[in-house]
C-alpha cells in the first residue's frame, strides 16, 4: 500500500473545498486531481466531487475506500442525523410496503449496506434469519451490538454477492446503497444469483429532474451521491430477470432542508436471466 503524505493531502483537499465552495469550478477541479494524486484510493472522494462539478468521466462507482471512510467517521452519529435531522424513513416505508403488498414472512433475508441495523431492525420479525453486510467495520459493529443480524459480513456488497456461499436469500434488501453507485448491473446480477426463484428485492435509489439527468442512466448529484433514471433501474431489472412488482415516487432524506426524491423499487426474481 502507497504510504499517504497525509501533510500534503489535507492541505490539497482543504484547498479544493475552499475551491468548490467558492464557485472556482476550474480551480477546484485542478486542486482534487492533486487529491488524488496523492491518494489513488481516494479516501476523500475528489472523483465524486469532481463529477458532482459536472467535470470529468463519472466513475461508475463511489470509490471503496470513501465510502468506508465516510461511514466510519460518521458511526457514532449516523442515525441521529440521518433520521432525525435527515427525516430518513425508507426502512419503515420498506416495512410498510411489504406489510401492504401481503409479502412475507420470510425464511432467509440479505440486507445489504446494512448500516448501523436501521432496516434489519424493521424486518427483524418478518425473517427467521437476516444476514447483514456493510463496508464500514465501524457501522458493523454497532449493528452487532444491537443483536439484530444472525450473521454480518464487512465487504462491499457486490463483492459480498459474488462470493457469498451461505445460500440462496427468499428477501435483498438494499436500502440507501444505490446512492454510491452508478452502473447497477453488477449489483442487480449479483442479487439475482442470490435469491431463490420468486424471491424478492427491494431497494431504495435517488433521481433527478429529466432536465438535470439530460438523457442519462445515472450522474453524480450535487451532494455527491449518484442518481438514477427510472427508466434504467426498470430495464436492468427486467434484462436480468425480474419483475417489477412497485415502483413508488419517494422522499428518500432531505439535504439542506429540501426533500430528496427517489424510488422504492420491489421486484420478484423469476428463477431464470432473460
Amino acid at each position: 500500500m502507497q504510504k499517504i503524505d497525509e501533510e500534503a493531502l489535507a492541505e490539497a483537499y482543504n484547498r479544493a473545498l475552499a475551491l468548490e465552495k467558492s464557485g472556482d469550478v476550474e480551480a477546484a477541479v485542478k486542486a482534487y486531481a492533486e487529491v488524488l494524486a496523492i491518494d489513488p484510493e481516494d479516501h476523500g472522494g475528489a472523483a465524486v466531487r469532481i463529477a458532482s462539478m459536472g467535470r470529468g468521466e463519472t466513475p461508475d462507482k463511489a470509490p471503496d475506500a470513501y465510502v468506508a471512510t465516510l461511514f466510519d467517521q460518521h458511526a457514532e452519529v449516523f442515525e441521529d442525523v440521518l433520521v432525525e435531522q435527515l427525516q430518513y424513513h425508507v426502512p419503515m416505508m420498506v416495512r410498510q410496503r411489504l406489510q401492504a403488498m401481503s409479502l412475507g414472512p420470510f425464511e432467509k433475508a440479505l440486507d445489504l449496506g446494512c448500516g448501523t441495523g436501521l432496516t434489519g431492525g424493521v424486518l427483524r420479525d418478518m425473517a427467521d434469519d437476516i444476514t447483514g453486510v456493510d463496508l464500514s467495520e465501524n457501522m458493523v459493529e454497532i449493528a452487532h451490538d444491537k443483536d439484530v443480524y444472525d450473521t454480518l459480513y464487512v465487504a462491499e456488497v457486490v463483492d459480498y454477492l459474488e462470493d457469498n456461499e451461505d445460500g440462496p436469500f427468499d428477501l435483498i434488501t438494499a436500502t440507501d446503497v444505490l446512492p454510491y453507485l452508478g452502473g447497477l448491473e453488477g449489483l442487480f446480477f449479483g442479487i439475482a444469483e442470490n435469491l431463490n426463484a420468486g424471491g424478492l428485492v427491494i431497494f431504495s435509489s435517488e433521481t433527478l429532474p429529466e432536465e438535470a439527468l439530460a438523457g442519462r442512466n445515472f450522474m453524480v448529484g450535487p451532494h455527491q451521491r449518484f442518481a438514477h433514471s427510472r427508466a434504467y433501474v426498470e430495464k436492468r431489472l427486467g434484462e436480468i430477470g425480474f419483475n417489477i412488482l412497485e415502483v413508488a415516487d419517494i422522499t428518500v432524506r432531505l439535504e439542506e432542508g429540501e426533500p430528496i426524491g427517489g424510488h422504492l423499487v420491489i421486484a420478484r426474481f423469476l428463477g431464470e436471466k432473460a
